[in-house]
């Protein structure tokens, strides 16, 4: 028999603010992160809005020479584990290491050591690219960082699964605990890609949103939505081993009820047209779960403002739930700090586990009027409602589709 998982632990770096207080605050009050982008001159892009996370200090999580050997994507993610570790009131002289395992993902790595060290090589030849590029650069360095930085000896894990790897990595640890390979694990995803390529091929790809509006740039399941505004920052959960978790006197936050995924096999950008797919995805997880599809009145939806995923995601939707989908409140955390990537399903777990916890279902920022088949309840306005369950997907490029099931305790 399957072990019971719990949350125990909540860690956040977000374009809406720095730890989990922070960004639960901006939920709350329907702050965007959206803005002219900073972090080089994107003049003569089509794209030149980002979330971009304000204010962030590595120092303050890490000593100087730590820092200045992560790229930024890493530095996120070892933050936020950090607050995750600390609110779990986990310490690793009290746990068996081995024990304690690292499933942190990152959909690219290091887009600007890539951007540097090409412009090194070219410039000034091979013998000049850095020796550090390598490590920096490679995504399962997220999970390495935060291993290496917390003394984490379990299972160690990197998912690149694109826009769904933060919700594949939760799921991976889910399972590791459940079959007894570790009984907690640092889960989540991290991400850093506001960068010259990074804007550039996402807007090449017609992904991104062309506004110049930071009110009217990222809007879910609007008939004017234009595409994805891209985020950056990380999020991280610790998930515990329910008798674990008890053993210790740990608060937790909600249980971890259901894992379920799928891969479209369609397209590599496209999500299947009829929802299919994601709609298998998510009905696994409801019968991984337990929980009969009526039971659920509430999901935190991928919504990226894209023409194609919110009115397929909407057809997955119809196709999962039938009649019942007409009782289900959906909202989008994406209204508020863009697409985080691939920190972005696991931003969103945090995310569902406040809003569980506090019985408050945040409204899809800058939604005003939806179109044709989107006659779903999008959530235009907050509820105060406790809900039982929440079901977060999250789908990538490539057919990933991804999606958790979580209850409250």
């Amino acid at each position: 028999m399957s072990r019971r998982v719990v949350v125990t632990g909540l860690g956040a770096v977000t374009p809406i603010g720095i730890g989990v207080e922070a960004f639960w605050q901006g939920i709350l009050e329907g702050k965007t992160g959206f803005a002219p982008i900073s972090r080089f001159d994107a003049t003569g892009y089509k794209c030149r809005l980002a979330a971009e996370v304000k204010d962030f200090q590595p120092e303050q999580y890490m000593d100087r020479k730590t820092a200045r050997r992560m790229e930024l994507f890493s530095q996120f993610a070892v933050a936020a584990a950090g607050e995750a570790i600390a609110d779990a009131r986990l310490v690793m002289e009290e746990e068996d290491p081995y024990r304690v395992g690292c499933s942190i993902g990152s959909g690219v790595g290091s887009l600007q050591a890539m951007e540097r060290e090409c412009g090194r090589l070219a410039e000034k030849g091979p013998s000049r690219v850095g020796p550090l590029f390598v490590p920096l650069m490679i995504s399962n360095m997220a999970a390495g960082n935060v291993s290496i930085q917390y003394g984490l000896k379990g299972k160690s894990l990197n998912v690149a699964t694109a826009c769904a790897t933060g919700t594949h990595s939760i799921g991976e640890a889910f399972r590791a605990i459940q079959y007894g390979d570790a009984d907690v694990m640092v889960a989540g995803g991290a991400e850093g890609a506001i960068s010259p390529i990074g804007i550039a091929g996402f807007s090449s790809l017609t992904a991104l949103s062309d506004s110049t509006d930071p009110e009217r740039c990222s809007i879910p399941f609007d008939k004017d939505r234009s595409g994805f505004v891209m985020g950056e920052g990380a999020g991280v959960v610790i998930l515990e081993e329910l008798e674990h978790a008890k053993g210790r006197g740990a608060h937790i936050y909600a249980e971890l009820l259901g894992y379920g995924t799928s891969s479209d096999a369609y397209h590599i950008t496209s999500p299947e047209e009829d929802g299919s797919g994601a709609a298998r995805a998510m009905q696994n997880a409801l019968e991984d779960g337990g929980v009969k599809p009526e039971a659920l009145t509430y999901i935190n939806a991928h919504g990226t403002s894209t023409h194609h995923n919110d009115l397929f995601e909407t057809r997955a939707i119809k196709l999962a739930f039938g009649a019942h989908a007409a009782h289900l409140k959906i909202n989008s955390t994406k209204s508020m700090v863009g697409h985080l990537l691939g920190a972005a399903g696991a931003v969103e777990c945090i995310t569902c586990v406040k809003e569980l916890e506090e019985g408050y279902l945040h409204r899809t920022v800058g939604l005003r009027e939806t179109e044709g088949e989107m006659d779903l309840n999008y959530c235009m306005e907050s509820y105060r409602e406790e809900v039982p369950y929440a079901l977060s997907n999250s789908l990538g490029f490539g057919g990933h589709n991804a999606c958790i099931l979580l209850g409250r305790m």
